[in-house]
């Protein structure tokens, strides 16, 4: 059995490429299917869902009360700019082929202003506008997740001026390595479905990289900084289960067996971790919270994220079992260990979370479930294959991260005042101020 056997036809995301057409002169030629581009327009809808309002509330419902607004316009009005920036050049830098020595690391330009997509072209089995529409969606959350490492100090204009530069100078790039013709890690044999790497790790990367260099909230480890509000939470939590189907089950990219098979996995590895997270801060604490139950579930659906495509049942459990006690041990142990303050746990959920999902997949990957015949493809080989995706995207993200946010810093300034953080972000960056909860 080869070990690049799973990805002889690259599974999930990977299977459509943009602008590649010497890959696509081996196939036969496209034909819309009406099944596939439904469920592609749904899974787009419910995605972007997860942002707005999803994991909006679900930050917002994490701050204290003075800070909620400024959070909520945070991830609404980054997700208009980096909407309009991914359909000027971003779609084009991550799925097109690049030229040149550049050509395994970021694409090219032919679809610059979506040029080429027209009213009748395809990927694949659905129109190249939806293909663009749904990876539009990885695009807007994957930068907005950032924002939860420096809540509560960080600047609204320096944070939208990073989110852009970062979509175009580090997203568009690993999405291209793992997913764009030709990239790199895919070319490896690296394995992400749906974004263990490129969403979860990526982003993951900067807001701790962030967290750090804006540096501690005023009175952290002293003062109250208890959520404001855990049913904003609870609720902006179950709108990310729910769109989380579209994120995984939509990265089959076809209405077929393998969106199923990632739904599936998907909702068994999330209850999964709700189990095992809500446990284990049952026996270390004495009481289950409803803040831990929320933490768990999405612990579970960032693991599964790199897996659902490809491992069977008893690997999705496996997944959320570990998802929920290891990143428990990531907000509370390890975070406590470094003494970091990553406001929203970006850090001990995404990035502990993507690293064991991105892992456990080079154990329990099949190529029956990754659309191939054959015995269990998880060996010690993808598993070095796995480490090598993870590696590349935490040095990347971690060290373009930190050039990005220096020159801000130097030019524009991260950080609030200290008059301003203490009167909260609502009040001194946007100029309105929440009346009520509920």
């Amino acid at each position: 059995m080869s070990k690049r056997s799973i990805l002889a036809v690259p599974a999930g995301l990977g299977l459509l490429f943009a602008g590649s057409a010497p890959a696509l002169a081996q196939t036969a030629a496209p034909t819309l299917n009406s099944g596939d581009t439904a469920w592609m327009l749904i899974s787009s809808v419910i995605v972007l869902m997860m942002t707005v309002p999803g994991l909006a509330l679900y930050y917002g419902g994490l701050l204290r009360r003075k800070n909620i607004l400024a959070m909520l316009m945070q991830c609404f009005f980054a997700t208009g700019l980096i909407s309009v920036l991914w359909c000027v050049i971003g779609y084009s830098l991550a799925f097109t082929a690049g030229s040149g020595p550049l050509a395994p690391f970021v694409g090219g330009f032919s679809r610059f202003m979506l040029n080429g997509t027209g009213l009748n072209g395809l990927s694949g089995t659905i129109p190249e506008t939806v293909f663009a529409m749904f990876q539009c969606t990885f695009a807007i959350i994957t930068p907005v997740l950032i924002l939860g490492g420096p809540a509560d100090r960080l600047k609204f204009s320096s944070a939208m001026v990073f989110l852009g530069i970062w979509l175009i100078a580090v997203y568009c790039p690993v999405a291209h390595m793992v997913w764009g013709p030709g990239g790199f890690l895919m070319n490896a044999g690296v394995l992400d479905f749906a974004g263990g790497t490129v969403v979860h790790i990526n982003s993951a990367v900067a807001g701790l990289v962030a967290a750090v260099m804006v540096g501690k909230r005023a009175g952290y480890g002293r003062d109250n900084m208890a959520p404001a509000d855990l049913g904003y939470t609870f609720l902006g939590g179950a709108l990310l289960w729910v769109g989380w189907f579209g994120f995984n089950a939509g990265s089959a990219l076809t209405a077929g067996g393998q969106a199923g098979m990632a739904m599936i996995n998907t909702h068994l590895a999330t209850s999964a971790a709700v189990v095992s997270w809500t446990l284990v801060e049952w026996l270390t604490k004495g009481k289950p919270s409803l803040l831990g139950a929320v933490s768990g579930a999405v612990a579970g659906l960032v693991a599964i994220t790199p897996a659902c495509g490809f491992v069977g049942v008893p690997g999705a459990l496996v997944i959320g079992l570990c998802a929920g006690a290891v990143c428990y041990w990531g907000v509370t142990g390890f975070k406590s260990m470094f003494n970091y303050d990553d406001a929203l746990d970006v850090w001990g959920v995404h990035g502990m979370g993507g690293i064991l999902g991105a892992m456990l997949t080079g154990v329990f990957a099949l190529n029956e479930v990754g659309g191939h015949s054959g015995a269990l493809e998880g060996n010690v080989h993808q598993l070095l294959l796995q480490a090598e995706g993870v590696v590349v995207t935490i040095l990347y993200s971690g060290i373009a991260s930190f050039i990005i946010l220096k020159l801000i810093d130097i030019t524009m300034g991260l950080r609030v005042s200290k008059e301003d953080e203490s009167q909260g972000l609502d009040i001194t960056q946007h100029g309105e101020v929440l009346q009520h909860l509920g």
